[in-house]
This record gives C-alpha cells, structure tokens and sequence, in this order.
C-alpha cells in the first residue's frame, strides 16, 4: 500500500508554505488522502521553516514517524531532521551547497543554484526546482504541478506563469534524466474521486457560513489568525460582515452587541486572548446572549510557544468567567468533526442562549487534511439553522409579556426576556421591537431585566439559567464515539479533540484495542457516560498537557477515575508510535 511521507525545509521567506500546500494539493487530486503540519517559530522575518506531508492511498489520522523523502533547501534542515531518515530513504539537496557525509540515505543532488543562474531566476525560486524534482522521483507527473501553476499566477499574465513553468519542469526533468534509479512511482494517479485539502481554520471558517454566521470579529492570535483572514476574503461572496478589532476585549464585547441585536456572532482567539474576553463570557451569562468563541490552544502560559501546540486551555474554557453561568465546550478531533461540531455550536448557542466554545489546538487549526466534496455537499444539504426561541414574528400570542409594569417610570409593555421556564430557556425578542421593552445589562435581573438585589428573584433566575445544562444533557448532548470493539478491547484508550488522530494510528498497529473519543467535552452527563467505563479493563488516557486536565474534568463530573495516562507537553503532538511504546512497555 502506498503510505509515505514527503517533507520541505528550509529558511523563513523561501516559499516552504506554498510548496507543501501545492505538494499536499497534488497528491489529493489524484485521490490519496493526505495529513500535513507546519513547522516556523515566532518570528517576524527568518528561522526554520518546514512543511510535511504524509500520503496514503487510505485514510490517515496523522503523521508517521520515518520521513522518506527530504528535501533540504539549506543545511540546516537536514541536521534537524536527519534523525528520522532511514536506509531507503530520499534526500534532495544541492551539494555544491553542502555536502551530506555516510551512505546511510539515498541522495539526489541537484544544482539548484547553478539552475537559477542559468535561468535568470530569483532564489526563492529553488522550492519549483524541488517541487518538479520531487515529482520526478516520485513517480509522478508535472502535469498537476503546472495546472497549479497556472492557477496560482494566470492572473499575473502568460510570462510570469512561463517563468515559473521552466523551473518545475528543469527539476523534474533533471531528475528524470540524472537519477532513473531512484524513482519510485509513488504519485501515480489513484482515483477520480473529488477530495478537499483542508484545515481545521478552514473548516471553521466554512461552516460558519454555512450556519448563516453573520458577524466575526476577531484580532490575530496564532493560531486562530486565519480564520480572521479567510472570512474577511470570503465577506463579499457570504454577506458575512467581518472586523479586526483593536483588541480582545473589544472583540467579545462587539460580537456581543451584534448578537443581541439578533445576529449569529463568533469569536476568534488564542489563549492570552481568551484571557482578555473572560469578563465578558460572564457577561454573556448573565445577559444570556448567544455567542460562539473559537479557541485554539497553543502551549503557555503567557506568550508560550505561539507556533506550536498543546491541549492546555481545556479547564481554563470550562471555568472561564466569575460567577456561576452555564457555557457548552466542543473538541472537535479532525477536519470532519470540526465542520459538524461548528455548524452545531452555532444551534446550540441560539438554542440555549449561552456561550459554546469551539476549542482547536495548533495541530488541528494549521494541519491539513483530505476531506471528501460529497461530504461538505452533504452537511449544506442538510444542515438546518435552529434559532430556538428567538421570536421574529410580533404578534401577541408569541410574545410574552405583561402589562402590569414592575417599574413605575416605564409606560410601555414589559416583555419578560429573562421569563422563569421549565426548561431554562426564555423567549428571545430582537430589541426595539414597537411597544415592547426590556432591560438588558450586566445585573442580575428581573423577569423583564430591571436589577434586583432581592433573594428569591436572585434564587428563580439563578436555577433558571442552571435549568438550561439539564435540557441540554437530554436532547443535545453527545455521547463519545468509539473506535474498535469496546466489548473485546483490552486496553482502552480515552481522548479528546486532536489526540484523537495518534490513537487511531496506533490502533492499526496495536490488536484489540478500543478508542473512546469525546467531542462534547463539557458539561459531562454521568449517567450516560458511566456505563463505557463499567468494564474492568485496561484504560489509558491520553492528553496534549501536563496535568491530564479532561481526566480532571471526568472524574469531578462522572467520578470515572484513569490512573494510566500518556502525557506530552513538548510543544510537539503525540505520535503513533509513542502510543505503541507506552502500551508494549507497561503491562499491568
């Protein structure tokens, strides 16, 4: 079966980006499946950048621990990541630049820059070398490569597409020529079938417009940036209305007014951000005001590492914000998941009036994975839009109100928008609606909004707002996806949002294995959660941080206890092949 993996290194400001992309995009059109991550520190300009992409004729999860084909654009990319070559695999480099001593590896040298002299190009153009030349040895055609080409520069006019055409075609052609032994006919052309190279940004981004988001609002904070810049570009073609506020603070409290006004509203952040937003997700308690909030994590605390990643930030969502109020967290685990959990966070916000938290995490925000047109066709097809009690039309039998006026000054009908329900869930009536009035500020509140410091109000509107995860628990919640067989699994793992993927990987090399991934991570219904922890069997939990913070928030919710755990918390996601060792290593 045809698995393997291609990676591109090279300095900050050399096009190493756009090469992976291009080569993950290659490779999905000819119908393989894909999984790629990024690698570039947090810096304005230089460093290392890397790209790496896996291929596989099946579905992957996630990466693969060998590197079979490396292509180093300076030195310093090999010394980093030589260390995962084996004996048949591939290094393209140019030796006049440096030169790679042993014979452990099979080395293709081209003269990359004796290539852009003869050609008149300029250096950043060494990547096209590589990419032709990377298609040459494996196997594959530059066809694709310049249709893409096409694609990229056609706007720019036929010369510069040429120009860039003649360095894709001298590499590949070089390497046709010079190393007919070496090539593996791995991009072979596989099925016809529609695939999609897409990010976990990507995929937020997309299913918010199809949930009929209106407004985001963010400011830049990797690695949510994207999401920022692809609605922005996206705004003329959706009606979404995008802004790059000045800061978090204001971010969260101009999302807020939007949504209050009747608006579908998200969020985007990062950890130090979210940080600034935590008044204000209180706010939304209170004034129970809908909102979705994308989160990806990334390693802290404080500034951390910006570009890498880690699931750090799970209690820190839970607990955010003084005060008791209900929220709903989501994780999604892929690109997948992303676009079903967004489109539903959206429902759900409406629904119960309430902040839903969407966490990411670097690995699954800036990873790229294959994802099928039929399944995006699919969701818009029958994803529906449910606004919950949200009252559009005004007519008198739908709106409830009152006319005896709790508040002597106000002539006009009150309507009770913080009206005591069985369910938690009041009526939503969009604001200034003729004759009609209600206060909405950041005090606790009467059934029509006036502030009250009295006990049994404070008492009805407390467990009110409570009543709401209740509700939720019986008709929205999710139980846990299950991989494997759980009845005859031995050991079963436990994971939440992107740890999902390395579970899936080692369990293709690991027999009898099961996988209970959570999705709705927050709040937890014990009673419906217990029962896939009944078994006495070996469980492992498997988490991105330090503190095992979901087999925190399982045992406080559930009183289910895992004492066996794989923990990483290097910046760096958890790897197949560390899920394998710790599983052969340790018996109990």
């Amino acid at each position: 079966m045809i698995d393997f993996t291609w990676k591109i290194g090279g300095e900050a400001g050399f096009g190493i980006m756009t090469t992976g992309l291009v080569f993950s995009k290659i490779a999905s059109r000819l119908g393989y499946y894909i999984f790629d991550t990024i690698e570039y520190p947090s810096l304005i300009r230089g460093g290392h950048n890397a790209y790496e992409v896996r291929v596989s004729a099946e579905k992957i999860h996630h990466l693969k621990k060998e590197i079979d084909v490396l292509v180093c654009l300076n030195e310093e990319t090999f010394k980093k990541h030589q260390q995962r070559l084996t004996i048949n695999s591939l290094v393209i480099f140019d030796e006049d630049e440096f030169k790679i001593k042993g014979k452990k590896y099979k080395k293709i040298s081209i003269p990359l820059e004796k290539i852009l002299l003869d050609l008149h190009g300029p250096v950043i153009m060494k990547n096209t070398i590589a990419l032709g030349a990377s298609l040459a040895v494996l196997g594959g055609k530059v066809d694709e490569l310049l249709k893409i080409i096409v694609e990229q520069f056609g706007r720019k006019g036929e010369e510069v597409v040429n120009f860039n055409k003649q360095f894709a075609q001298t590499g590949y052609d070089y390497v046709k020529k010079k190393y007919p032994q070496q090539i593996r006919p791995l991009l072979i052309k596989k099925s016809l079938e529609s695939k999609l190279v897409m990010t976990g940004n990507d995929a937020f981004s997309l299913a918010s417009v199809i949930a009929d988001c209106r407004f985001f609002c963010s400011y830049p904070m990797t690695p949510s940036s994207s999401v920022l810049t692809t609605l922005a570009a996206w705004q003329k073609k959706t009606g979404i209305v995008v802004r790059h506020a000045e800061d978090e603070i204001s971010v969260i409290n101009t999302a807020l007014g939007t949504s209050f006004t009747g608006v579908r509203s998200a969020v985007g952040t990062s950890g130090g951000g979210f940080a600034l937003m935590v008044e204000a997700v209180s706010l939304s308690g209170i004034t129970e005001t809908p909102l979705v909030i994308f989160l990806a994590q990334r390693p802290g605390p404080a500034t951390g590492m910006p570009t890498w990643t880690e699931q750090g930030d799970l209690l820190f969502a839970v607990y955010a914000g003084h005060g008791e109020f209900p929220k709903i967290v989501l994780a999604p685990g892929d690109v997948e998941e992303m676009v079903e959990l967004t489109g539903k966070a959206f429902n759900l916000a409406d629904i119960y009036q309430l902040p839903v938290i969407v966490l990411s995490d670097m690995l699954l925000s800036e990873s790229h994975e294959s994802i099928s047109k039929k399944f995006i066709d699919d969701f818009i097809k029958s994803y529906k839009v449910k606004r919950g009690k949200f009252l559009k039309e005004m007519t008198n039998d739908k709106l409830q109100m009152t006319n005896q006026v709790q508040n002597p000054n106000v002539k006009s009908k009150n309507f009770l928008r913080y009206k005591i329900t069985k369910d938690g869930i009041s009526p939503r009536l969009i604001p200034g609606t003729p004759e009609y009035f209600y206060q909405a500020n950041s005090y606790e509140h009467l059934e029509d909004g006036h502030t009250t410091e009295e006990a049994e109000p404070r008492k009805n509107q407390v467990e009110k707002r409570n009543r709401k995860w209740l509700t939720y628990l019986k008709e929205d919640f999710s139980l846990p996806k299950v991989y494997g067989d759980l009845e005859k699994a031995k050991t079963v793992f436990v994971s939440w949002g992107s740890g999902k993927g390395a579970v899936l990987e080692a369990q293709k090399q690991l027999g009898n294995t099961a996988l209970i991934h959570f999705t709705h991570v927050y709040p937890l219904d014990k009673e419906k959660v217990r029962p896939f922890f009944q078994k006495k069997k070996r469980y492992i939990l498997v988490e991105s941080n330090s503190w095992g913070q979901f087999g925190k928030l399982l045992q406080q919710e559930t009183g289910v206890e895992i004492k066996e755990r794989i923990l990483k918390y290097d910046g760096r996601p958890i790897t197949a092949e560390e899920v394998v060792k710790h599983v052969n290593s340790l018996t109990r």
